[in-house]
């Protein structure tokens, strides 16, 4: 039957078990890096504000330069980081001071030493103060914006169990959802993409709303005719997504291109990286469950099964970069839902 991904037509290859030892050095190498990546950043910081002081100042020292460390980190990494660099700051300030005192000549007006080292005091404090303070404004902020994308989901979800045409069309699209978000975190997308790579999930096939319950649950191969009616179910799906503002508008590319193949052979000419990443994740999410689930045409395969065919798809119909980005999900045991979905 057209309607369902290609992968179906593709021939079994044997299968292999997953495996598991290397995904705890994995995760650990992969949490190492971003620290790094973080400890880097923050010591650029200094570099460059170091450069700044000397270009400005010259032999002296400017305190407020060196508040620009812990303010980015208050917005981009929160409280924890931004404490962690003004304390940096401080020390760092305080080591340049024991080394040489005339560095204060154009941050500290106070003309004794007792006075120098009073007011880098009060500088200090208030630099802790400041970081801790942002640092808190951002995490609330984060877990507002977390709450906000809670809901956001929360009412795509009901949204699309009140307009499903049936049971299996709900949980379809859910489970496509789960699948496509875990295999985009395998990618190394960040949040926002994730929650997009969902929220089209959640909605790619709203456009078989308007498609005929006869065609969908035809128990044999579609007619020319109605092959053309089914795959309608794309443009009709975006032309009810259109006129919605906000976030949903970057996901209508996704649902567009989520039945384009990588060789160009899909609903559309497109091929390659023509076609958005998040679609390409989306594809082979819909493979995956269309394959492991049970239509009215034929009998659904194994987990393994699936995972097999989808990887013989790679560099066909599927992308091979998001193929190798499903294996490590699914290896990780990432791919596994509740039962009470897998219907």
């Amino acid at each position: 039957m057209t309607s369902i991904s290609a992968a179906e037509n593709m021939a079994p290859v044997g299968a292999t078990g997953p495996g598991r030892s290397s995904n705890f050095t994995s995760a650990l190498k992969a949490h190492l890096a971003a620290a790094n990546q973080e400890l880097w950043l923050v010591l650029s910081l200094f570099v460059i504000v170091g450069l700044i002081n000397w270009l400005v100042a010259s032999q002296g020292m400017i305190l407020e330069l060196y508040t620009l460390p812990t303010i980015f980190s208050a917005y981009v990494y929160g409280r924890r980081h931004a404490v962690l660099t003004a304390a940096a700051s401080v020390f760092l300030v305080v080591l340049l001071a024991r080394t040489n005192g005339g560095l204060f000549k154009h941050s500290l007006p106070a003309t004794s030493a007792y006075q120098h080292w009073l007011e880098l005091m009060v500088w200090g404090g208030l630099l802790l103060v400041t970081a801790y303070a942002m640092g808190t404004l951002y995490e609330r902020k984060e877990v507002h914006v977390r709450e906000l994308r809670e809901t956001y989901f929360g009412i795509l979800t009901i949204l699309q169990q009140f307009i499903s045409n049936d049971k299996y069309t709900h949980n379809h699209s859910y489970r496509v959802a789960l699948y496509a978000a875990n295999i985009a975190s395998a990618i190394g997308f960040n949040e926002e993409r994730v929650d997009d790579v969902r929220a089209a999930a959640l909605l790619h096939d709203i456009g078989k709303l308007e498609t005929s319950r006869d065609i969908l649950y035809k128990a044999a191969s579609l007619t020319p005719e109605e092959t053309v009616e089914m795959r309608k179910h794309v443009q009709k799906g975006i032309a009810m997504l259109e006129p919605v503002g906000g976030s949903l508008r970057r996901i209508l590319p996704i649902i567009l291109a989520h039945h384009d193949r990588y060789d160009g052979s899909g609903y559309r000419p497109c091929k390659g990286d023509e076609i958005p990443i998040e679609a390409r994740i989306l594809a082979v999410a819909d493979a995956f469950d269309t394959l492991t689930s049970d239509r009215p045409y034929r009998r659904a395969v194994s987990p393994f099964e699936a995972k097999d065919l989808i990887v013989a798809g790679a560099g066909s119909n599927f992308d091979p970069a998001v193929v190798k980005a499903f294996v490590t999900a699914f290896e990780a045991g990432h791919m596994e839902i509740p039962e009470s979905l897998a219907i």
